[in-house]
């Protein structure tokens, strides 16, 4: 039960996040922080928090774990790169 409340407590917190505007007075995230927890476990950090920081600073967001959960971002998961492929991490 506890699980459910903090997952959806996420939640709340990521979906208000990507609805922030610059300009509005909602505060940015810490971007260095999420991305340094989000490319934790990557073979290749440099690149990972390259790409991710960037992903952040456009969304104001960045999905909780190391991999997945795009789901809970929406801006973050739909950035591609030139090639198409999604370039967040």
């Amino acid at each position: 039960m506890i699980m459910i409340i903090i997952q959806h407590s996420l939640q709340l917190h990521v979906h208000a996040a990507e609805a922030a505007q610059v300009g509005e007075g909602v505060v940015k995230i810490d971007c260095g922080g999420r991305c340094k927890g989000r490319c934790s476990k990557s073979s290749r950090p440099n690149l990972c928090l390259r790409a991710c920081n960037s992903c952040c600073y456009r969304c104001n967001c960045v999905p909780p774990g190391t991999a997945g959960n795009h789901h809970l971002c929406p801006c973050y998961a739909s950035i591609t790169t030139r090639g198409g492929r999604l370039k967040c991490p």
